[in-house]
C-alpha cells in the first residue's frame, strides 16, 4: 500500500451543492415569516439543505456524537488539569452515563460512539468495542519527540477515515464531534500556531480541566519547544501529525476529510477538533463547507482557528468542559432551522380582484 497522502483529498471534496442553496434561500423568501426575522437560523437550514442536496431540507433524524480518545506523553510535564494518562477515566464516565457530554446525549436520545485512538491503559479497563481499534498506548511527549511515527500516523488517519465511512454506512445525517483527551489541548494549540504562523504565547490557554500560571507557564514552553519541532515538516500534513499531534488528533483529522467527502456534516466542539479541522483545511480547502463550528471554548488557539476557515460558532455560553459538550448543545438549534425550514408553510398569492364586466349595449332602445 502506498503512502496516504492527505492532498488527495482536495480532488475527492465537493463543496454543498449551490445550487439547491439557492433553491433553499428562494424558498425561504416565500414562507410566511419574513426573511431574515429567524437569524442565523435561516442560515443554518440553507447550509443544511445544500448539504443534503434536498429542497425543503430534511429532519436530522439520525444524529450521533463521536469521541475519539487518547492519551498525551506532554501531560507528564503538569500542562494538564488532569493527572498524566488518565484519560481512560473520561471515558469511563462517559460510558457510565456520568460526564456532562453523557447527560446531554441520554436526554436528547443521540447516541454516543467512543474510539480509543491512543489511550495509555490496559485495554481490559475498557469495552472491547472502544479499544478495538487503538493505534498505539500513548502519544509521544511533542516538545522532545514525535507524537507518531509516520507508519502509526497513517494509521491513525486510516482509522479516522474508517469510522466516517461506518457512521455515513449506517444512515448517521450528522455528527457531533469531540474529544476525550489528557494533554490533547497542548498539540493542538501547537498545530493552530504552526498552521498560522503565530508563537506559543498568543495560543496557549488553560485547557478544559483549567490550570494554574505556573502551569501555563509550563505549557507555553511545551508549545514553544513543540513548535520548533513543527516547522520543518509544515509542507506535509501527515508528517507535521507524525511530529506533533497524537494518535486521536489524526484519527479525527482523517474523520474529517472522510466525513466531507461522504457529504456528511459535522459540528465541532472544542481547540482539539479545530486544530484537526486546521489540517484538514490545509488538505483540502473546501472541506471546511461541511463544517459547523458549535461552541466558543475559551481558547484562544480555537478562535485563530475558527477564524482562519471562517466558521462562526453557533454558541458562546462559556462551556469549556470539553468532550463534545459545547457542540450537543449546539445541536438542537441545527435541528431547529431544519424543522423551521421544512415546516413552515409559504404565502398564499393573493386573489386578484376580478374586473367588473363590461356593459352590453341592447340593439334595442
Amino acid at each position: 500500500m502506498s503512502r496516504l497522502n492527505l492532498d488527495d483529498f482536495s480532488d475527492l471534496i465537493e463543496r454543498p451543492d449551490s445550487g439547491i442553496r439557492r433553491d433553499a434561500e428562494e424558498r425561504r423568501e416565500r414562507l410566511i415569516v419574513p426573511p431574515g426575522s429567524l437569524g442565523r437560523l435561516d442560515e443554518l437550514g440553507e447550509w443544511l439543505s445544500a448539504a443534503q442536496a434536498s429542497v425543503p431540507v430534511k429532519a436530522i433524524v439520525q444524529p450521533r456524537v463521536v469521541l475519539f480518545a487518547g492519551d498525551h506523553g506532554v501531560a507528564q510535564l503538569g500542562v494538564s488539569g488532569r493527572e498524566s494518562g488518565s484519560a481512560h477515566k473520561l471515558v469511563r464516565a462517559t460510558l457510565e452515563g456520568a460526564s456532562p457530554v453523557a447527560v446531554l446525549a441520554r436526554r436528547m436520545g443521540v447516541p454516543v460512539r467512543i474510539v480509543d485512538a491512543g489511550l495509555d491503559c490496559d485495554p481490559e479497563l475498557l469495552p472491547e468495542e472502544v479499544v478495538r481499534h487503538r493505534v498505539r498506548r500513548g502519544s509521544g511527549r511533542i516538545d522532545v519527540e514525535d507524537a507518531l511515527t509516520i507508519e502509526e500516523a497513517e494509521a491513525a488517519v486510516r482509522l479516522g477515515m474508517a469510522i466516517a465511512d461506518e457512521e455515513a454506512d449506517s444512515g448517521t445525517d450528522l455528527v457531533v464531534l469531540g474529544d476525550l483527551s489528557v494533554g490533547g489541548t497542548t498539540p493542538a494549540s501547537t498545530l493552530i500556531a504552526a498552521l498560522c504562523g503565530t508563537d506559543a504565547s498568543v495560543v496557549t490557554g488553560r485547557g478544559g480541566a483549567g490550570i494554574d500560571d505556573l502551569a501555563w507557564m509550563r505549557k507555553c514552553a511545551a508549545v514553544r519547544d513543540a513548535l520548533r519541532r513543527a516547522r520543518p515538516v509544515l509542507g506535509d500534513q501527515l508528517e507535521l501529525l507524525a511530529a506533533v499531534g497524537g494518535a486521536d488528533l489524526a484519527a479525527t483529522t482523517g474523520f474529517l476529510l472522510q466525513s466531507a467527502v461522504r457529504r456528511m456534516p459535522v459540528i465541532l466542539d472544542g481547540v482539539v477538533s479545530a486544530a484537526c479541522a486546521l489540517v484538514g483545511q490545509r488538505a483540502a480547502f473546501r472541506a471546511p463547507d461541511w463544517w459547523l463550528a458549535g461552541q466558543v471554548s475559551g481558547e484562544p488557539a480555537q478562535s485563530k482557528a475558527l477564524d482562519r476557515m471562517a466558521l462562526n460558532p453557533l454558541l458562546d455560553q462559556g462551556v469549556t468542559v470539553g468532550e463534545g459538550t459545547g457542540a450537543l448543545l449546539a445541536l438542537p438549534l441545527v435541528q431547529a432551522s431544519a424543522a423551521l425550514a421544512a415546516e413552515l408553510p409559504e404565502r398564499t398569492a393573493p386573489v386578484e380582484p376580478e374586473e367588473p364586466a363590461e356593459p352590453v349595449e341592447s340593439d334595442t332602445d
